[in-house]
C-alpha cells in the first residue's frame, strides 16, 4: 500500500478502530485544561511572574495550555516535530519518539518531501499516532530569534491552511540544538500569542513540555504573556 493511500486510510478511519492501533494510553483534549483553569488550580505553587504582565481577553487566554507529558499520546488535530533538516527521523528525542509511534509508514511520506530548511515547515499524515497530522518544522542551532520565530508561524500557519483546530508544540531547538530554555519559551509564547490575536481560526495550542525546567519557566512566563484582562 502506497503512503498516500494509508495515509487517507488512517485519516477517514473511524475513532474507535483507529484507537485500536495505539501502543500507549491517549489523551484527549478535554483532558487538558485551558491556561485560565489550569492557573485557578495551580496559582499558590507557581513562582510569580517579575515582568510586566500583557493582559488579554479571557477568550485568548482559553486558547493555550501547559501540559506536562508525551506528545505522541495526543489525540488531536496536528502535533509539532522538532525535526532534523532531512525529516527523516533521528534515533532520539522528540523526532525519534514520533517516528516510532506513526511507524514506517511516515518515514515513506517524508522521504518525497525533500528536506525542510531552518525555520520552514511541512505537513505529513500522522498514521498509527492518535494525531491526525504531523507538522514537522526544523529549529535553528543557537540562540537565533528570527529563525525560531519562523518555526512556530509556519507551523500554526500550515495548521490554518489545512483546517487544523488543535495543535501541540514541543519546545523547539532547545537540547541538542542549544537555544537557551528561557529565550526560546519567550519566542514561542509572544509568537503564538500575536498569531492567536490575529487569526481565530486555532482552538487550542498546546504547549507540551517534557522537562520540569521547561514546565517551570512556562507556568512563570504564562502569567506575563496571557494575563486575563
Amino acid at each position: 500500500m502506497s503512503f498516500e493511500d494509508e495515509k487517507q486510510k488512517f485519516l477517514n478511519m473511524p475513532l474507535e478502530e483507529k484507537r485500536s492501533f495505539y501502543k500507549s494510553q491517549v489523551t484527549t483534549l478535554d483532558q487538558i485544561p485551558a491556561w485560565p483553569e489550569y492557573w485557578e488550580k495551580n496559582k499558590s505553587n507557581i513562582a510569580k511572574t517579575l515582568e510586566k504582565t500583557e493582559k488579554v481577553e479571557e477568550v485568548t487566554a482559553k486558547k493555550v495550555s501547559l501540559w506536562q507529558g508525551d506528545i505522541t499520546s495526543l489525540e488531536i488535530d496536528a502535533i509539532v516535530n522538532a525535526a532534523n533538516s532531512s525529516l527523516l527521523g533521528d534515533v532520539g528525542g522528540v523526532d525519534g519518539a514520533i517516528h516510532r509511534a506513526a511507524r514506517s509508514t511516515l518515514i515513506k511520506e517524508c522521504a518525497t518531501l525533500r528536506g525542510c530548511r531552518v525555520g520552514k515547515a511541512k505537513i505529513t499524515g500522522g498514521y498509527m499516532l492518535p494525531a491526525k497530522y504531523v507538522i514537522h518544522t526544523v529549529g535553528p542551532q543557537g540562540e537565533k530569534p528570527d529563525k525560531l520565530r519562523e518555526c512556530y508561524e509556519n507551523s500554526l500557519t500550515l495548521a490554518k491552511e489545512n483546517h487544523l483546530r488543535t495543535i501541540a508544540f514541543p519546545c523547539i531547538a532547545t537540547g541538542l540544538y542549544g537555544y537557551p530554555q528561557r529565550p526560546a519559551a519567550k519566542v514561542a509564547l509572544s509568537t503564538v500569542k500575536k498569531f492567536l490575536l490575529e487569526n481565530k481560526d486555532i482552538d487550542r495550542v498546546i504547549f507540551c513540555l517534557f522537562l520540569k525546567t521547561d514546565k517551570d519557566i512556562y507556568e512563570e512566563l504564562l502569567q506575563k504573556y496571557f494575563a486575563l484582562d
